[in-house]
Parts: structure tokens; C-alpha cells; sequence
């Protein structure tokens, strides 16, 4: 079920047709006052893929009026952005980006979500593809708007209140990707450690489906008795983690798009 695609593999498929490929970056830093993003639109211009479009996730993409920061976008919303885009419902797509490869996952899920599975993402992202000396180009790329067609999974995202239904529930899995720091501070009773750092090597590029099963195996994700739902800050991380499990044949899982941003707004709600 992998959605992975080598920088090599790429290369010998640029300029196909239905080909469209997509700088999905966005950055996010911490400091002293918390966490700031920033469009990945100046990093874009200065170099991307040959052909690719730049993705908005923060304008575009999300919903400023969702229980938290990076909401997904509804359906309607997305489907216009993406096909502004000039991506169509007969497009094949390929993401990336240029940080730490979960805003790529974070587009590729979204499509997921709307009903649309055409998409491939880069194995190692833009790093991969630089460092294999392959071609980039500089400034925007274009495209003419193409028709896309959402129909939202509504069964791949979950709010804040099926996660605290799920804390009783003993057939769902709530798989927290944080970093084991992090997740030693506090998190969702009941959930179960996966970070989404180990599941790439040095390099950016997932692991070998063999390490992949035994980080999941060992933590009862693949338990086929229960329904893995990922979770993180604020959505992004958990979205690798479900990139990870699907490439491990799980298709059930979902992703609490929330996450630690909306549990953590309500005080009462419990943390381990």
C-alpha cells in the first residue's frame, strides 16, 4: 500500500501529462512565546521541482474557523484551492516539501480525506531530490485551473469529542506522535507513543517497512482489534504516522485533526 516515490523514480516520469507535483512546505519554529508557522511560498520561489506548484496549507488549506490552528479546509474549500492548482480529478500527484517531510504527508492525508488516493509522496522530499544532483527551477509555476471533485471520508478524521469517547473505548488506539519528551509531559489518557522522527532515517527517507512494523507492532498498532487514531500538537506530525500505518496495510486509521491544540483548550479535559 506504499505511496512513496524515489526522487529517481520521479525524474524519469517528469513531463507526463497528468503528472502535477506539489511544494507543499510550511515552517514552523518555537521560541520563548510558542510556536510560529510561515508560508513556505519564499523557500518555493527560490527553488522547487521542475513543474511544481506551490500548496498554501496555512491560506488555502486549513479553516481559520476550525477548533484548532490547521483545521482541514472543508470540502468545498479544497476542492477549490486544488483545483486552482490545476490539479483534476484525472491528475496524478506527487508531494513534498522542504522540512522535516510531515507537510507533505499532511497534503497527501487531505487528499485522502476528500476521496482522492492518486497521490504519490517524495521519499526524502526536496533534500532527496537535491542531493541525487537533479534538476530545480526558481520562481512560480502556473497552471490552468483544472475541475476536482471532493467527496469527503468523514471516517478518516475524528473531533475532539470521538477522541474522549475513544479514552473508554477499548477497540480504538489513540497513537500519539510526539516526540518521547513530549509525550512524557503529558497526553490523552490511554495513548501509546510512536514518534514521527523514528520513522524516517537520517536522511528524511521512511524506514524499511520491517523497523516501520516493529515501532508499531510494539506499541499495539497493528493489533488488528483496534483502530489506530493519530494525533500530535496540532495535526501535522500525526499525519506521517498515518502516512506510515497505511504503508503498513492499515486502512482504518483516522487522524484527530485537533489534536493537543484542541484537547488542551478545555482545562477539565484529562492528561497522563
Amino acid at each position: 500500500m506504499t505511496s512513496l516515490i524515489s526522487a529517481a523514480d520521479l525524474a524519469a516520469r517528469l513531463g507526463e501529462e497528468n503528472l502535477r507535483i506539489v511544494d507543499a512546505t510550511v515552517h514552523l519554529t518555537f521560541d520563548a512565546d510558542g510556536a510560529h508557522v510561515a508560508s513556505g511560498r519564499d523557500t518555493y520561489l527560490a527553488g522547487h521541482l521542475p513543474g511544481a506548484v506551490f500548496a498554501d496549507q496555512i491560506a488555502d488549506l486549513s479553516d481559520p474557523d476550525g477548533e484548532a490552528p490547521f483545521a482541514a479546509a472543508d470540502s468545498a474549500r479544497f476542492g477549490a484551492a486544488i483545483g486552482g492548482l490545476g490539479i483534476g480529478d484525472d491528475s496524478t500527484v506527487v508531494v513534498y516539501d522542504t522540512v522535516n517531510g510531515i507537510w507533505a504527508t499532511r497534503l497527501w492525508w487531505q487528499f485522502g480525506l476528500e476521496g482522492f488516493d492518486d497521490v504519490l509522496v517524495l521519499d526524502g522530499g526536496y533534500a532527496a531530490w537535491t542531493a541525487a544532483d537533479l534538476p530545480v527551477e526558481t520562481g512560480e509555476v502556473t497552471s490552468p485551473a483544472a475541475t476536482f471533485t471532493p467527496n469527503r471520508r468523514s471516517e478518516r478524521i475524528v473531533s475532539t469529542d470521538e477522541v474522549a469517547a475513544a479514552t473508554g473505548d477499548s477497540s480504538v488506539l489513540l497513537v500519539n506522535a510526539l516526540d518521547r519528551e513530549s509525550f512524557a509531559g503529558g497526553h490523552i489518557p490511554g495513548s501509546v507513543n510512536v514518534p514521527f522522527a523514528e520513522l524516517v532515517d537520517d536522511a528524511g527517507r521512511l524506514r524499511p517497512l520491517e523497523e516501520l512494523r516493529r515501532l508499531f507492532d510494539d506499541a499495539g498498532a497493528l493489533d488488528p482489534a483496534v483502530r489506530p487514531v493519530t494525533y500530535c500538537g496540532g495535526g501535522i506530525a500525526a499525519t506521517a504516522a498515518a502516512f506510515a500505518l497505511r504503508t503498513l496495510g492499515r486502512d482504518d486509521v483516522a487522524v484527530y485533526d485537533g489534536s493537543m491544540n484542541a484537547w488542551t483548550a478545555d482545562p477539565a479535559r484529562p492528561l497522563s
